[in-house]
């Protein structure tokens, strides 16, 4: 399974997704790409097969992908403080991989009904989907 982890600013959800991914599926190839060179060098940190920064390698690896992991921003322009393009956001949306996004409110998109859920339980929760993908 090619899974894609794709983050934005310093790389931390992608950094803690990268490492339960591994430690839980470890025969899956998680490739990552983050929006600048902190989050895509947190995520290599964190135990990624490969790595990739940049608008062409959301484009480009989101059409490779069995599943794409990240922060909902990651399908909505202009999100994560400008770093999410127009065209990163619509290969993400329009993919044909199976996209796991994490509910967290940043940068004015405000998901309601997430209040009080931990990011730990958030990882948690994309891991236990990725093992239903798997079947």
């Amino acid at each position: 399974m090619n899974i894609l982890v794709i983050d934005a600013q310093g790389g931390g959800i992608g950094k803690q997704l990268v490492s339960a991914i591994k430690e839980s599926i470890p025969d899956a190839t998680v490739t990552a790409v983050g929006t600048n060179v902190m989050a895509t060098s947190a995520m290599l940190k964190a135990g990624a097969d490969k790595a990739a920064t940049g608008e062409n390698a959301v484009v480009v690896n989101s059409k490779r992908a069995d599943v794409i992991v990240g922060p909902i921003g990651i399908v909505i322009a202009d999100a994560l403080l400008g770093e999410i393009t127009p065209l990163m956001a619509k290969a993400v949306a329009q993919s044909g991989a199976k996209r796991i996004l994490i509910p967290v409110n940043h940068c004015d998109n405000i998901v309601v009904g997430v209040n009080g859920l931990n990011l730990g339980k958030l990882i948690q929760d994309v891991i236990n989907e990725l093992h239903k993908s798997c079947r």
